[in-house]
């Protein structure tokens, strides 16, 4: 893989983990990751109903999408998902055991900056609006500001790119 898509980095804990661009031999460890998280909670059958399939998932890492799996020892701990058509990040995932590492960081990091290299001014996602769902916290910590709440009750997170920042300042 090209140097910029794949990256070693260090958990919290010493342990090493690589970063690196999600292909579709991913598809059913993210399935195993997406099911098996507490808050924000999505059944096989919930996912399908959105039109997330282990079918339509490898199409999704495509452009104008693009994912990034995090591994550790051959196993994939986290993943991330976004679109720079709509300048979304679609999905932030940490294997329950693996939280509390760094892994949703790092992830982020990469997500941010592929979005803002691909020319997004300002990035989005949105998650639960439970205030007790650990992800608004971790978004608020990571400089992500709260824009709206949508008729699904879930919450609009955005954040804009440094150079979006500085033009309207």
């Amino acid at each position: 893989m090209p140097p910029d898509t794949q990256h070693a980095d260090r958990l919290k804990s010493g342990d090493e983990y690589l970063i690196r661009e999600a292909v579709p031999s991913d598809v059913d460890a993210m399935f195993d990751i997406r099911t098996a998280v507490q808050d924000n909670h999505l059944s096989m059958a919930e996912l399908a109903d959105l039109g997330i399939t282990p079918a339509t998932l490898p199409s999704m890492l495509r452009h104008p999408g693009r994912g990034w799996v995090a591994e550790t020892d051959d196993t994939v701990v986290g993943f991330a998902m976004a679109n720079a058509q709509n300048a979304s990040v679609f999905a932030l995932f940490v294997r329950p055991g693996h939280e509390g590492k760094s892994i949703g960081r790092h992830l982020m990091a990469q997500v941010e900056s592929w979005l803002f290299q691909q020319g997004c001014a300002t990035i989005w996602l949105t998650t639960d609006s439970d205030c007790t769902v650990r992800a608004n916290g971790f978004y608020r910590h990571l400089g992500w500001q709260e824009d709206s709440i949508l008729d699904d009750g879930q919450v609009r997170f955005t954040k804009h790119s440094e150079k979006a920042q500085t033009t309207h300042q």
